[in-house]
């Protein structure tokens, strides 16, 4: 068993539960070992770019600072979790008045300067497991089922901090697909925001947007769309209009590793 510190999140503790869920499961039957920390906080969703602002950031380098303590790289699922969680560690790595901010604020036995790994759980599948193998521990692949990989904004990007595939072209969820038996279908809003965060101030904005990525897979012969985000699934579920069904890349997982009563979130 490989150990890693995992971020659940708070959404995965309420409107995600099947995103969580799924992700422990399939976790135990690849071999690797979720420990949560004690204690966590909520990443705060978004993350602040302006430099003198280190409130906000804290409860990110606290979780951080316990994978160091614990020895294990960081492994999160939510996409805007991941999103908070890299950027912070990246900004802690490269800015050191930041760095120095932090760890004055926390009072840490030992500084903390970004020396966590940190993945997210596609990460993991692919640098970790390998879909090679992964494709070998498949009991039920889903073979003819073709699936939209629905990335959003905040999953690839910024790319320097994140550096997880490259934002224009990536390739790691039709990788994914392609491992479980499933056919990928490459489409034009793959990569595209789905209007989540602008849906207080702007709600037709993000039908707008969340309609368009939907008739794109649609157009496209999709299947279903998979996601890693709560945010992306609830505007894509109940303002994009459309009956494609959507679903966690977590629970097509589940469900191509055989595991029995996967559900499918509302």
């Amino acid at each position: 068993m490989k150990n890693f510190t995992y971020y659940p999140g708070c959404t995965l503790r309420t409107k995600a539960k099947e995103l969580d869920r799924c992700a422990r499961v399939c976790a135990e039957i690849l071999g690797i070992n979720l420990e949560e920390p004690a204690d966590w906080q909520c990443c705060g969703g978004a993350y602040t770019t302006a430099k003198d602002e280190i409130a906000t950031k804290l409860s990110a380098v606290r979780v951080l600072n316990s994978a160091k303590e614990a020895g294990n790289p960081l492994i999160t699922v939510c996409s805007a979790c991941h999103n908070v969680i890299k950027q912070t560690n990246y900004d802690i790595s490269h800015d050191d008045e930041m760095c120095g901010k932090v760890n004055r604020y926390l009072g840490l036995s030992e500084n903390y300067s970004g020396e966590t790994i940190v993945y997210h759980y596609l990460e993991m599948l692919r640098d970790v497991i390998g879909f090679e193998n992964l494709a070998k521990q498949v009991k039920k692949p889903l073979k003819g089922v073709k699936i939209a990989p629905y990335y959003g904004c905040l999953l690839l990007r910024p790319k320097k901090a994140l550096a997880m595939d490259d934002p224009e072209n990536p390739s790691i969820m039709e990788n994914f697909i392609k491992a479980i038996g499933g056919t990928p279908v490459v489409y034009a809003q793959r990569n595209e925001c789905c209007g989540a965060y602008t849906i207080f101030e702007d709600k037709n904005q993000a039908v707008e947007r969340s309609a368009k990525i939907a008739e794109s897979a649609r157009e496209m012969g999709a299947d279903m769309i998979i996601t890693a985000c709560p945010l992306c699934m609830y505007n894509l579920k109940k303002n994009s209009g459309c009956d494609i069904p959507v679903r966690y890349f977590t629970e097509v997982l589940a469900e191509a590793l055989g595991v029995e009563e996967v559900g499918n979130e509302q």
